[in-house]
């Protein structure tokens, strides 16, 4: 149909969807206000892969994409450079109150994820030098009874095909250069000012330096921006789900001597770590409640480097469950800003002006997804534009590696709020 489309953000998901827009042969242009792809969000990410979420089609979305990462080349369609590089870890989930194997393992049924359940003693046998202590519900570290002893242990579930993205802002930068070689035209250090509708449809968008683009579509990928964005466009009085950005910070510390486990979702303390080529350790956390969260009216407020009092927390939760992990007295690591859907589950829908769709609440758990999220909003908006009501009836995508259909309802911005999600980064 060649519509003219503007996606604002280039970040891991913006430039995905750029990707299959312009592959689908329509007209589109990128607009971000970094200086060039990833530079947002996406360069701050863990860039973890994995597959367990609390909805069936989160599941299925994350074990669709894997096989985009696996043939990333593939993927792209062009030949972009350096490629960003998926390094197949596997990954530990350790057992929770919170998330109980028993509420998403089916989901990985449904799916076909491949899976192992392991008891306390494989646990140990598998991941050397992990204490497989049961320590809920997760505490300060200033709190006397973080040190307490456990009474009883945990086990686990392993992931095989899970890993991580070696250079998330890379993968960006990929997903753009492919993007650009099939057409789309990608403008940075373009702040959007206005967005602009002519007989209930969006018709244009404003910059900061007086231009204006006229569009029959309008993405909103721009992350922890897309709520000013959406407000600049006069929607969002019909979501029943909210996004609000959030400060988050990740360290960086060097692994225990040999230690070369897979990666570990460990919510029973409140924290997550991966491997890093080279020896290093990246740790996040999980938003445990006992924590204080940063969150931000304007996500330009941020402060950039990462604090002593995260870090160390952060570390010395991560050194309770590996306790040959030092902890460092000086901070590394990245700080970024998250774009949190009120449930840690992603809006991909249209919105009530037509022609303006939304692609927000993605940060934290979404980068995992980036080959499938640029399909998903195609075929969202080629069936709305040509007539869906995806109100009504949502849209089904047929996912082409795994035949999944996913219905794309359960990102609506008019769902109810997704009971089951932890309410953390896991979703």
């Amino acid at each position: 149909m060649g519509t003219e489309i503007v996606v604002v953000g280039a970040g891991v998901i913006g430039s995905s969807i750029a990707l299959e827009l312009a592959r689908g042969g329509h007209r589109v242009t990128v607009l971000d206000r970094a200086a060039g792809p990833g530079q947002g969000s996406t360069s701050a990410s863990s860039a973890v892969v994995r597959y367990n979420f609390s909805t069936a089609a989160g599941v299925a979305a994350a074990w669709e994409a894997h096989y985009g990462w696996l043939d990333w080349a593939g993927h792209l369609g062009r030949d972009v450079g350096e490629l960003a590089r998926f390094e197949k870890s596997g990954l530990v989930m350790l057992d929770v109150e919170a998330a109980p194997r028993a509420s998403w393992l089916p989901l990985f049924d449904e799916a076909g994820v491949p899976y192992e359940e392991w008891d306390s003693a494989t646990l140990a046998a598998r991941v050397p030098g992990i204490d497989t202590g049961r320590y809920w519900p997760p505490k300060p570290i200033a709190d006397s009874r973080f040190w307490d002893d456990a009474e009883t242990t945990l086990g686990a579930v392993y992931t095989p095909d899970a890993g991580y993205v070696t250079d998330p802002a890379l993968a960006a930068v990929n997903l753009a250069t492919a993007a650009a070689a099939y057409g789309a035209e990608f403008r940075f250090r373009s702040q959007v000012t206005s967005v602009s509708a002519k007989g209930g449809r969006v018709a244009s968008v404003g910059l900061a330096d007086g231009t204006r683009i006229a569009c029959d579509v309008v993405v909103n990928a721009a992350g922890p921006w897309s709520s000013a964005l959406n407000r600049l466009a006069g929607v969002g009085a019909d979501f029943a789900v909210n996004v609000r950005p959030m400060r988050q910070e990740v360290a960086h510390v060097a692994a225990p001597a040999g230690y070369a486990g897979p990666a570990v979702a460990d919510m029973d303390l409140g924290t997550y770590f991966r491997g890093e080529v080279g020896g290093g350790l990246l740790i996040g956390g999980t938003e445990p409640e006992c924590d204080p969260f940063q969150w931000l009216d304007d996500p330009d407020d941020a402060a950039p480097h990462p604090t002593m009092a995260v870090f160390e927390a952060q570390v010395t939760r991560a050194a309770r469950r590996l306790p040959d992990l030092a902890v460092p007295n000086r901070a590394r690591g990245v700080a970024g800003v998250y774009d949190v859907a009120d449930d840690w589950t992603p809006i991909y829908d249209r919105t009530d002006l037509a022609g303006f769709y939304v692609a927000i609440g993605t940060s934290g758990n979404q980068f995992k997804n980036a080959p499938v999220v640029g399909r998903l909003l195609t075929a969202l908006i080629e069936q709305v534009e040509n007539g869906a009501d995806h109100d009504a009836d949502p849209v089904r995508f047929l996912a082409p590696h795994t035949g999944a259909k996913i219905d794309l309802g359960a990102f609506s911005r008019r769902r109810s709020p997704n009971v089951g999600s932890s309410g953390t980064v896991m979703g």
